[in-house]
């Protein structure tokens, strides 16, 4: 059988990014099919307050995935760290270690996920028209979470060893199951939002299943051994240096950011189903840049761990000159089809009106993400997690959060200052990560006959 794995420390850096990082991309493509189909067809075959529930759960969600799930993020540095140093030894211990933690993370966020949903919609002001279907939904999605847990932290084995092409064919299948299913049990059952929440577990449970088949079977030392799984207590403690500072970032923005829908939830039900919608087109906005960021994280680990930081930093130009290109032109067709996108997901005049207003509004500054992201992902990819962390928490949580309520205080319910709590946080992210990255290991340390040396 012939390798899937790919060695990016030799070899064109350009066509390395755009072999990883194409598929990559339409992975979180299809990725984010899953809740846009269900909020699409709930929007036209359901109605205005299931979308807003469906829609308006969203921060919930990623509140908790991003607890767990950017433990993932932990994984793929330290494995492809292992990988480009061809440490067979270590990288079998990093697989076994990250599959028997990954089992035991899922029964604590199913727990955890069934906890929260009822005190986090009373937390972000939920509609009382919104609120039976909202928390329907969430119970439905979190009883089936693992599914999502166990395909994320798979698939970052995978791509730590440069293996972008298996996740997106589980993706495309699970995706098109995702959306069949959902036509079967909203159109044809008419079960509404628990109908959608099952479609979409359903579908993430067989994705998980086809990643654990995949790497069971797979003859290298990233392989699944099941007989030898076991915690191997050091490279627990690598992953959690790496993977928890961004996971308590990914939780704690997301919580943030429950606090921000319920600012957009103070102006009715239809600013929440235009946000709602505005949100699944934004994901799909944000696709190229988190792909060529992932792709960053691994292009970086694994030249740190074969000590090439020169060709990683030209690496991470590359990838941010692309990222660039890529968001001006995806940022450009949102503003100009934004009405007609919008009518994918509802056709309600209200509906319409707020989610090409916010639009209008936050697309002109998504060329700020860029800066944040690749930089972010690139300082991971040498094991530098905790000043980033550090930053997005103070841009995406507190000031976005004292930006809200000193706005709030100064001009009352403004959605202009409202839609804008987004742009400021990742303006100023922006700009402290780039002053960070340039004063990083990657530009003060240099490879003298294999070894570190200071500059």
């Amino acid at each position: 059988m012939a390798r899937k794995d790919v060695d990016m420390t030799q070899g064109s850096i350009l066509r390395h990014y755009l072999k990883f990082a194409a598929p990559l991309a339409l992975g979180l493509l299809f990725q984010q099919l899953y809740n846009t189909v269900d909020t699409i067809i709930v929007g036209r075959f359901v109605g205005e307050e299931s979308l807003a529930a469906v829609g308006s759960t969203g921060s919930i969600i990623n509140m908790l995935i991003g607890i767990f799930n950017d433990l993932s993020m932990g994984t793929g540095v330290v494995l492809s760290q292992a990988y480009g140093a061809h440490d067979e030894g270590r990288i079998h211990r990093v697989v076994q270690t990250t599959i028997a933690a990954t089992l035991l993370m899922c029964v604590l966020a199913t727990a955890l996920g069934l906890f929260i949903t009822v005190p986090a919609l009373h937390m972000m002001n939920t509609d009382p028209d919104v609120f039976p279907e909202a928390r329907t939904y969430l119970l439905t999605y979190f009883a089936g979470i693992s599914g999502l847990l166990v395909y994320n932290m798979g698939s970052a084995i995978m791509r730590a060893v440069g293996d972008s092409k298996r996740p997106l064919y589980f993706l495309l299948f699970s995706a098109g199951l995702n959306t069949m299913l959902d036509l079967v049990f909203v159109v044809c059952f008419h079960m509404g939002v628990f109908g959608v929440a099952m479609a979409t577990i359903i579908a993430q449970c067989v994705s998980a299943l086809l990643v654990l088949f995949v790497l069971t079977r797979e003859k290298q030392a990233y392989g699944i051994r099941w007989r030898a799984l076991q915690i191997d207590r050091e490279e627990l403690m690598r992953i959690f240096k790496v993977g928890l500072p961004s996971s308590v970032q990914q939780g704690l923005t997301a919580f943030s950011n429950v606090f921000v829908m319920g600012y957009v939830n103070d102006f009715g039900k239809y600013a929440t189903a235009g946000w709602a919608a505005y949100s699944k087109l934004d994901q799909f906005l944000m696709v190229p840049v988190m792909a060529i960021a992932q792709a960053s994280t691994t292009f970086v680990g694994q030249n740190w761990g074969a000590r090439q930081p020169r060709r990683a930093r030209r690496g991470v130009t590359i990838g941010l000159v692309t990222s660039l290109l890529c968001m001006v032109a995806c940022s450009a067709g949102m503003l100009l089809f934004a009405r007609p996108l919008l009518m994918l997901i509802n056709t309600e005049e209200s509906v319409l009106y707020y989610g090409t207003y916010f639009i209008r509004v936050i697309t002109p500054f998504y060329i700020l993400i860029c800066f944040n992201q690749l930089f972010g992902g690139a300082l991971r990819g040498i094991g530098c997690a905790t000043t980033p962390t550090a930053i997005m928490l103070g841009s995406f949580v507190v000031f976005r959060q004292i930006y809200l309520f000193v706005t709030k205080l100064i001009l009352g319910q403004n959605l202009l200052a409202v839609s804008l709590a987004f742009p400021a946080g990742w303006m100023m992210c922006s700009l402290l990560l780039t002053i960070f990255y340039r004063r990083s290991r990657l530009f003060n340390m240099q490879m003298e006959d294999g070894a570190m040396a200071q500059a």
